[in-house]
């Protein structure tokens, strides 16, 4: 049987087909891209075809626990209302606070901002899109008027020129870079800039590249603008008669960067390659500038929106064809949040607190007949300012619906001591085990992707489906339904009182309507979010919801693709705003012994804190471990050195990873992936090296400027230990390790100083004694694995660092190993081997969707594969999508520079 639905990953918002067993109603299986869906058009990347792969009940939250005890329902329930009534008693509603996220569906986040701001009357609600999506909405509000993204997929598609800033496309929206490369491939006269301190793989598609110094994003717009103007580039008929502040953006830009020298100058970039991004804008009406995190996480994120915002105002190309501002989102639901008001600085239906007649509009639409809403009077604490809070015991009570703030938070060392000091710390999640989870009072178990009912947003404002296919495990429930359980329980049941959660998104779809429309203005509290053409629709019409962009409305009944067409935006004026701004030092400054600059980012295979996508074993393969990317001059200078593991540190904290060495990092700067934390590494949370200091118009944390030292970690030998799933790891036994799932066992990396003699250290770390083992001391190597009644039960290899090297062609023979109830003699002898006689060495994972390693594919370009389609033909590598592509390319690119390297002895 297939369902249609959507994929819970990034904010490109999939449409996928979930094929299930309709015999085993929790099993999926497969999951593939809905070719009818207008955002991937059966595209998918590889997290996303690996869904299937995350699901099952193992490791999931299945029952819900008071202080660490297995409760029932009745009992959880009661003691939430109890004790947030308690807390409100004693210290008033603004004691209490909620911490959302964008993997909530719509309706989830709808009721739990009703729920803490209408009913509990706390303005403190705050989310997990504050921490990527918040400058953008801060930067499109100033500009535009509204939180409104004005573009849709297809202005890729149609656009003369896209400029990519602060985006590593390719590797963190995928099927969107697959998308633009086959427009570019469509369209030769379509031009790819991409603007970027790193060179990403997303750099394989790009006529231009501008290696831009950190930080440096409005020195570069705002001599773009200055250029515009000098070259005579300006739409003034738009300008005249559509935006306000010209003057004043324009002074302040050419006060920065009055020609392309000085522009160069502080981006560090050369002129002439400036001077040619700057003549393609200026030069062409439809352009989309795509931007996402490298502009967003900064002290001065917003005035980085606003300063790309202002070119585009001041050449008119907005609300055309393949033209505008383009805000690339994070998480699935991140725009789905803020259309409820999901953040602390709204209420809801994209009313702010400032919003004219805002407070008592909703009051009067959330007042039932017995009961009147509270809402607070103001804005309430953002994520940032949340955590202060706690610590100053302001707040007393602190729901977190999933995320996990101790891994993605800033100063995450310091959020850890937050918690602990909160009276009363509730977590619903549906995982058993993350960061966050260990501080919590109660638990309450949520159900998951594939479970869950409701619909997402995506970047594009497509509202679309998410259908709950599988029951949830155990005792697992809706959050929706639980938020409804406590506030009943809390005396507002009559407000919370749905049958289903399509009579929830049909409220939600009513009050962006309420007293909104034509005949409202600005002043009287028009919103551009109008999705009240979708309001009273029943079950079945919600079940067959078809993906459809806001606004949905009377005017518009089949959606609207893209906004202000019609040049009128929602200031009050119906005039887009120009902003002067300038650039301004990151607050995170170098000091004496922290002068490197420290970058965090995602990877291509992994989401977040890994708790859905490391289920899946072939997501750990292409990036296994947490890694540093470093420049080869600053490895020399920290005396590290590739395949190392290294340190870098601060005062807040520090990091262990190994250490990548390559150019494309630039000379005084760090990469860090984002993702790792307790659960799969030690010392491996990133945002414990980042400072918690924000913008202070959209309290986004500057996640792009820690400052941080390197330097080696001092170990003598490394190991791969390879245990039953359900075993545990002796880590206790040595200085760094990391945790990496495999299909039937579990693989340990781990690194120490002191060298123990390795068969006692089996017999007493692991259990047992080795059934066989091999061991070199004057080398320093030793192997061993241990059998029981025919079955593996655990594998070690060690060897002095910098000398082991376990391939994933090992790794994966020996993980299949695992999987058998009996070794035969054949496969016994070759344990220490490590892998199968007839096997072949496939080398690290490039392609993760076919699992197709880089020695296999090595091999077949020295057998005749010249091209990546050649390669995607024998190997099919690079067929499904598309994300290993310019690592193929740059393996093909290597071959031939080998080939034609001169030979001693003879010409070139």
């Amino acid at each position: 049987m297939q369902t249609n639905t959507t994929c819970p990953y990034c904010g490109v918002g999939c449409g996928v087909v979930a094929e299930h067993d309709t015999t085993r109603c929790d099993t999926l299986v497969s999951v593939t891209g809905d070719p009818s869906h207008p955002a991937n058009q059966g595209r998918l990347c590889v997290k996303g075809s690996a869904l299937a792969e995350t699901l099952g009940h193992d490791g999931r939250l299945t029952h819900p626990r008071i202080d660490g005890l297995e409760v029932s329902w009745e009992r959880a329930l009661d003691e939430v209302g109890a004790r947030l009534g308690r807390v409100r008693q004693q210290h008033g509603s603004g004691a209490i606070a909620g911490y959302l996220s964008g993997q909530l569906l719509t309706e989830d986040y709808y009721l739990a901002n009703k729920f803490f701001k209408g009913f509990v009357g706390t303005p403190h609600v705050d989310t997990n899109s504050r921490l990527c999506m918040a400058s953008a909405v801060a930067g499109y509000k100033r500009a535009l008027g509204a939180d409104a993204v004005p573009c849709c997929y297809e202005d890729l598609e149609e656009a003369e020129l896209v400029v990519l800033t602060g985006s590593n496309l390719a590797w963190n929206h995928p099927v969107l870079y697959q998308r633009l490369r086959t427009a570019k491939r469509r369209n030769p006269l379509m031009r790819i800039v991409v603007i970027d301190p790193r060179v990403t793989d997303t750099c394989e598609i790009a006529d231009l590249y501008l290696p831009i110094a950190s930080g440096s994003d409005i020195a570069l717009f705002n001599g773009l603008l200055s250029y515009m103007a000098g070259k005579g580039r300006l739409d003034h008929d738009f300008i005249e008669r559509h935006t306000e502040g010209f003057d004043e953006a324009l002074a302040a830009a050419q006060l920065e960067a009055p020609d392309i020298e000085t522009a160069a100058d502080l981006c560090g970039v050369d002129a002439e390659r400036l001077e040619t991004f700057y003549y393609w804008f200026a030069s062409q009406l439809h352009v989309v500038t795509l931007y996402s995190q490298g502009i967003n996480q900064s002290s001065s994120g917003t005035d980085r929106v606003n300063a790309i915002i202002n070119c585009h105002l001041a050449g008119g190309s907005i609300g055309l064809p393949g033209a505008g501002p383009f805000s690339i989102t994070g998480q699935p639901n991140a725009m789905g949040g803020r259309e409820v008001g999901g953040l602390a600085n709204q209420l809801a239906a994209h009313m702010d607190y400032h919003t004219p007649g805002a407070l008592d509009r909703v009051t009067r639409f959330w007042t039932t007949p017995g009961l009147v809403p509270t809402l607070p009077e103001g804005p309430g604490h953002k994520a940032l300012a949340l955590v202060e809070a706690i610590e100053r015991g302001e707040i007393q009570a602190l729901w977190i619906m999933a995320t996990n703030p101790l891994v993605s938070l800033p100063d995450a060392n310091r959020v850890r001591a937050a918690l602990k000091k909160c009276s009363l710390v509730i977590v619903s999640e549906c995982m058993a085990h993350n960061d966050t989870l260990e501080h919590a009072d109660i638990l309450l178990p949520a159900s998951g992707w594939a479970e869950k009912d409701g619909t997402v947003t995506n970047s594009e404002r497509r509202i679309s489906r998410q259908r709950g296919i599988l029951p949830p495990p155990g005792e697992a429930r809706h959050d929706w339904w639980i938020i409804c359980e406590v506030a009943r329980r809390m005396g507002f049941g009559e407000a919370f009182a749905y049958s289903g959660v399509h009579e929830v998104f049909d409220e939600h779809a009513r009050l962006s309507g309420f007293e909104n429309g034509p005949q409202a203005t600005p002043e009287t509290g028009y919103r551009l979010f109008d999705i009240s053409g979708l309001a009273g629709l029943d079950r079945a019409q919600y079940d067959a919801l078809a993906p459809i962009q806001w606004p949905v409305n009377v005017g518009a009944p089949k959606g609207t693709a893209r906004l202000f067409e019609n040049a009128r935006f929602m200031t009050p004026s119906g005039r887009a705003r120009l902003i002067a701004v300038a650039s301004r030092p990151g607050m995170q400054r170098p000091g004496s012994d922290t002068r490197l600059l420290l970058n965090t980012g995602r990877i291509r295979d992994q989401w977040h804190t890994m708790t859905r996508t490391a289920r899946a074993s072939r997501l750990m393969h292409h990036r296994s471990e947490p890694f540093i990317e470093v420049h080869p001059e600053d490895a020399r200078q920290a005396s590290v050195h590739n395949g190392q593991i290294a340190r870098l540190h601060n005062t807040l904290g520090e990091y262990l990873g190994r250490v990548r060495v390559t150019t494309a990092q630039p000379q005084g700067s760090l990469f860090v992936p984002i993702h790792w934390n307790d659960q799969f590494a030690r010392q491996a949370r990133a945002s414990a090296l980042i400072a918690a200091v924000c913008d202070p118009v959209s309290g986004q944390p500057e996640s792009k400027q820690g400052r941080v030292a390197l330097s080696p970690v001092t170990a003598q030998w490394e190991a791969c230990l390879l245990l039953k799933r359900d075993a545990r790891a002796p880590l206790e036994a040595c200085d760094w390790w990391a945790r990496i799932p495999q299909a039937h066992c579990q693989r340990w990396q781990m690194a120490g100083e002191k060298v123990p003699d390795w068969r006692v250290w089996c017999e007493r770390m692991l259990g047992q004694a080795p059934t066989l083992w091999s061991e070199d001391e004057t080398r320093g190597h030793f192997r061993a694995a241990c059998l029981h009644g025919g079955r593996l039960l655990w594998w070690l290899a060690v060897a002095p660092v910098g000398t082991l090297n376990p391939m994933l062609g090992e790794i994966g023979w020996l993980d299949d190993c695992f999987a058998l109830e009996t070794l035969e003699s054949p496969q016994r002898r070759r344990l220490l081997a490590g892998r199968a006689a007839s096997g072949e060495d496939g080398g690290p994972t490039v392609c993760s969707c076919h699992q197709v390693g880089e020695k296999t594919i090595g091999r077949a370009i020295a057998g005749g594969c010249k091209s990546v389609e050649a390669l995607g033909e024998r190997l099919a590598c690079g067929t499904q999508c598309g994300s290993c592509i310019p690592e193929l390319k740059k393996l093909l690119a290597a071959q031939t520079e080998r080939r034609e390297e001169p030979v001693e002895g003879t010409s070139a």
